[in-house]
């Protein structure tokens, strides 16, 4: 019998817990980054600055932050994409150490649950093109692709769009 791990539980990143949220979100994306002088990596890491002008969630098992969601209100610079009535988040990561333990479901829920609380009628997100196992995830969750607000932050970087009504 494997080991026995405890409930996922969701609340607001605290202080101590920016450094591993930092760590834990450039992680979860190295593979799709471009090596170490990849300037969005910079970006991953500064947890600190998220928590600031956007809400910093934290997942943790028994203690342990394990993955993190940045939820992007109306006026945060984090918005990529959101319009008026929409919720957008960014930079949902999971350490990969703690993959298949249900902390993106219960971040993703988190997702739903915080934007339905503020009235919002719509959830949007960007996803790298090359994030096939998260999209099949988004989609799972009732989140659709939305073609048409499809774009590129830079040459070479491709983000897909996605929705989710509320």
């Amino acid at each position: 019998m494997g080991p026995v791990v405890g409930q996922v539980v969701v609340r607001r990143a605290r202080p101590e817990d920016l450094d591993a949220v930092g760590e834990i979100t450039v992680a979860a994306y190295a593979e799709f980054t471009q090596g170490p002088d990849d300037g969005y990596i910079a970006l991953l890491r500064d947890a600190s600055r998220r928590d600031r002008e956007a809400e910093l969630w934290v997942a943790e098992v028994d203690g342990a932050v394990l993955g993190s969601v940045t939820i992007a209100l109306p006026g945060s610079p984090w918005r990529e994409i959101g319009r008026e009535g929409e919720g957008e988040f960014r930079m949902l990561s999971v350490s990969p150490d703690a993959r298949r333990m249900g902390v993106g479901d219960a971040l993703a829920r988190l997702v739903v649950d915080r934007f339905r609380s503020l009235g919002f009628e719509t959830i949007v997100m960007s996803s790298l093109s090359s994030m096939s196992a998260a999209h099949r995830i988004y989609e799972r969750l009732g989140y659709h692709r939305m073609p048409e607000r499809d774009w590129s932050p830079r040459p070479g970087v491709d983000l897909i769009a996605f929705s989710k009504e509320l």
